[in-house]
């Protein structure tokens, strides 16, 4: 399944894998919310509250749609964070994987903390 993330200076799609969150996360779309940056990383409270799933990581790939579970939050790091050791994406704290970003998620660059952020089915 495929889902768009919009904000006010563009939008990028993400394919997300078949997953208990993901599911979750399809079932309430639309999502409104306003954004925050951690580094290079947005990431946006969605209202829901799945549970931690058993491959769960902090380490991640630029580009993946993650679930952060402490934040209720989406979590979409395209480089480094604050607590990145080397070039790697690290998490606040584990997070469930959801899917990718299609294409460069550098994209998110572009994104404001405390601007608007939309998710709904692409």
């Amino acid at each position: 399944m495929k889902i768009r993330l919009s904000w006010p200076a563009g939008h990028v799609t993400a394919t997300l894998d078949d997953t208990p969150t993901a599911a979750a996360l399809l079932a309430a779309l639309p999502v409104d919310s306003t954004a925050h940056t951690w580094g290079e990383e947005v990431y946006f409270d969605t209202g829901l509250a799945p549970a931690l799933e058993a491959d769960a990581r902090e380490v991640v790939e630029p580009g993946t749609v993650a679930f952060w579970p402490p934040g209720n939050a989406l979590a979409l790091p395209y480089g480094r964070t604050p607590i990145s050791e080397g070039d790697e994406p690290r998490l606040a704290s584990a997070c469930n994987v959801l899917g990718r970003i299609d294409g460069d998620p550098r994209v998110l660059a572009t994104v404001r903390s405390g601007e608007p952020i939309r998710v709904q089915k692409a």
